[in-house]
């Protein structure tokens, strides 16, 4: 415990001394940094953040050093994380390969795919997409249909990969997709399934931006005509990705589970209200309707919150988190919609602020995030699906 101590001391001096202050504020969906090999940063203040937890290895800080982790134990990661949020440190890069393909590689990989794949999730030089999701297979995953043949030629062995997938969040800006494609017709559909590692500058890889409600094309839809992808970036066995695919889908839930804990931006809705809404003389909001409203929203934040934690507990004492992982999905997803609908209330007419210099840049974020909070509860599977999952893992009831 000692030693623990003393680790959450060095952590806490390390962070105060090396996280910029601008790096201190809430974030903002323009100022994440996404891992890329076309990095980009908007200021002095994101660069020296990104490198200096870069050299740390604390972008994973639980990986081994040999791949370009920090080669901390669970709890020393949960004293980072823990250090990171009480000093409102920002997330210094986002990379879905490293939340969510990475674990599977570290359990699954060869050590090539690792050296090829995790060193440069860990340098911020791949950006990531997910391939799951087709247009007739969405809720129903292993209905899949992109097909991937197997070939050995002059050029070596490969998959020849045809077919398409949709709703692939940032496809036009991704390096990498990691893919579930069908390699066998003829067994049970959930076994003829394999899980590939597909580069996107490959020939044939056509990316189109699907465009969105909030005025933004984070959703683009892939199309594959003959790509080559060798036989090296199989993931696994082959006919064997769907139990890897599972597997990738409890830490998506997981990541999406924690929104609030310094992962993807998100309002404050008590500084929110306090801005817009008027208070009486004794300090209570006037609209008693909204004022329970908003108790009831940072109610519900504050016990997931202590959920969370408790969670976190239980995953360090190596018990099984699958269930409570689909718990944290559809539980935070499904708060974060309420609570922007409510801010939506708070703040009238400037809540459709859409551009122009009428309205703060605050404003055009908040009626933008507003409207992409819709998808929350479809992403990374449908709050319906999490339902499913709750009833016959945790709840045991017949199918």
């Amino acid at each position: 415990m000692a030693e623990l101590d003393e680790f959450k001391q060095e952590v806490s001096t390390w962070l105060d001394s090396n996280c910029p202050q601008s790096m201190r504020r809430p974030i903002v969906t323009e100022e994440m940094v996404w891992g890329s090999s076309r990095l980009q940063f908007l200021n002095e203040d994101q660069q020296v953040w990104f490198e200096r937890m870069r050299e740390r290895g604390w972008f994973a800080p639980s990986w081994p050093k040999e791949y370009g982790g920090g080669g901390l134990n669970p709890k020393q990661a949960r004293v980072l994380e823990t250090e990171m949020s009480r000093l409102g440190c920002r997330q210094p890069q986002y990379n879905l390969g490293v939340w969510m393909l990475g674990p599977v590689l570290l359990e699954a990989g060869t050590h090539e795919q690792k050296l090829e794949h995790l060193v440069p999730m860990m340098k911020g030089q791949q950006r990531w997409c997910q391939g799951f999701s087709e247009p007739n297979a969405g809720s129903d995953l292993a209905s899949l249909k992109t097909s991937a043949r197997r070939v050995s030629d002059e050029q070596g062995e490969a998959y020849i990969v045809n077919g398409g997938k949709i709703w692939t969040s940032d496809g036009d800006k991704a390096d990498w997709m990691y893919a579930l494609v069908r390699t066998d017709n003829s067994s049970k559909k959930q076994e003829g399934i394999s899980f590939l590692l597909i580069d996107m500058k490959a020939p044939g890889v056509t990316v189109k931006p699907i465009e969105l409600i909030s005025g933004k094309s984070s959703f683009c839809q892939v199309f594959f005509d003959d790509v080559r992808v060798p036989v090296r970036q199989l993931v696994g066995k082959e006919g064997e990705g769907w139990a890897l695919g599972k597997k990738l889908l409890q830490h998506e839930r997981a990541a999406m589970s924690k929104f609030t804990e310094g992962g993807a931006p998100s309002a404050d809705a008590l500084a929110v209200t306090l801005e817009y809404l008027e208070r009486g003389d004794d300090g209570k909001l006037e609209d008693a309707a909204l004022r329970q409203k908003l108790a009831e929203v940072l109610m519900n934040a504050q016990s997931f919150t202590l959920t969370h934690r408790r969670v976190t507990e239980m995953a360090l004492a190596r018990k099984d988190v699958s269930a409570p992982g689909s718990i944290m999905k559809l539980v935070q997803t499904e708060q974060e919609v309420a609570k922007y609908e409510l801010l939506e209330q708070v703040m009238g007419l400037r809540g459709l602020g859409w551009e122009g210099e009428d309205f703060s840049a605050e404003e055009i974020d908040l009626c933008r995030t507003w409207l992409r909070s819709k998808t929350y509860t479809i992403a990374g599977g449908s709050s319906e699906v999490q339902l499913n999952i709750i009833a016959k893992r945790v709840l045991d009831l017949p199918a």
